[in-house]
């Protein structure tokens, strides 16, 4: 699932090798935090922050395929 969000991501920013994401797992969340460039973050969130809720949709579906629940957060 990092490997999914990971593709995502780097596909849509201008500096693809400065993505991090890092995985916290909790009793049955996991939680994926997502650092890029500050200039990078209006791409990831987009317009009205369609573009971020149509990656947690993607996500969330994949994400109950495997019977687990996902949470993305950006940070700065």
């Amino acid at each position: 699932m990092r490997d999914f969000i990971d593709y995502l991501i780097r596909n849509l920013v201008d500096h693809p090798e400065l993505v991090e994401i890092s995985e916290v797992s909790s009793s049955n969340v996991i939680i994926f935090e997502i650092k890029v460039l500050k200039e990078d973050i209006g791409k990831i969130i987009g317009k009205k922050g369609a573009t971020i809720q149509a990656i947690r949709t993607l996500v969330h579906t994949l994400a109950s395929k495997h019977g687990v629940r996902v949470t993305l957060h950006i940070v700065e």
